[in-house]
């Protein structure tokens, strides 16, 4: 799959998703591999984010994987026009911090930027961008 994906063969990569899926329809590395590879392939595709937002549904702040898949989740959710529910997703994520590495979030940082910038609080998504790191500020 990772040989697919790196030669952008989209179909071949989301097909041996499926049947992994298939497989383990509960695997969480499974579902954000698909979600990603979806992403890349087809990111301006309403049907995409969609599903990705299936793919993602009942997923929990359990582990930074589970986290991966739910960064894709709010990004889904705020191309459907759901910003709301994007920016709910990545504040409820970001509560916990602790066992989360420095680059994921940051994602979810700027991701929750575009969600405020989104809903028209300009001066939050600018806030937002300039917070320190949890761990520079000694929260982590």
């Amino acid at each position: 799959m990772e040989i697919y994906q790196r030669q952008k063969k989209w179909k071949d990569a989301v097909n041996c998703l499926n049947k992994l899926r298939r497989l383990e329809p509960d695997d969480v590395v499974v579902m954000l591999s698909l979600a990603e590879i979806l992403m890349e392939a087809r990111a301006d595709d309403p049907n995409v984010w969609r599903r990705v937002v299936r793919l993602a549904e009942g997923v929990e702040n359990d582990s930074e994987i589970h986290v991966a898949l739910l960064l894709y989740k709010a990004n889904a959710l705020r191309r459907i026009n759901l910003k709301e529910a994007a920016r709910e997703v990545l504040t409820k994520v970001l509560r916990r911090k602790k066992d989360r590495s420095e680059d994921l979030l940051h994602a979810f940082r700027y991701e929750r930027a575009l969600a405020y910038e989104d809903l028209g609080q300009h001066k939050r998504a600018r806030s937002e961008l300039e917070k320190p790191c949890p761990r520079q500020a000694g929260l982590c």
